[in-house]
């Protein structure tokens, strides 16, 4: 039930963001829903990946490198969905900030806690 609550807040944050932010742009919520399942798995499987390749380099930007990485993984997952755009790198990486802060506020309005 937690996993369906965390989905649906995760689209939610999407398609408050793709509203809001003129970068990024969704065709429905129904796609919002797809982007939403594909960027939780990309964030799940290929994120910590691209953290540990990057790791000196993040070390060194004192951990603002994650940015770059959250933008890179909103891009990736836009390519792949095809209702979600998003129209630049400094818009993905704007928008997956959002995207977080938006998810964090409407999770502690809800109840929705990882663990």
């Amino acid at each position: 039930m937690k996993f369906f609550a965390r989905w649906l807040v995760s689209a939610a944050s999407i398609y408050i963001i793709a509203h809001f932010l003129a970068g990024i742009n969704v065709t429905g919520f129904e796609a919002t829903l797809v982007a939403a399942a594909i960027l939780g798995i990309v964030n799940t499987f290929i994120k910590p990946l691209l953290v540990l390749l990057t790791l000196p380099i993040n070390i060194m930007s004192l951990g603002l490198f994650t940015l770059v990485i959250n933008g890179i993984v909103l891009m990736a997952t836009a390519s792949v969905v095809g209702g979600l755009e998003v129209r630049g790198f400094l818009d993905a990486v704007i928008g997956s900030i959002l995207i977080s802060v938006v998810n964090v506020f409407i999770s502690s309005l809800v109840g929705v806690k990882k663990k």
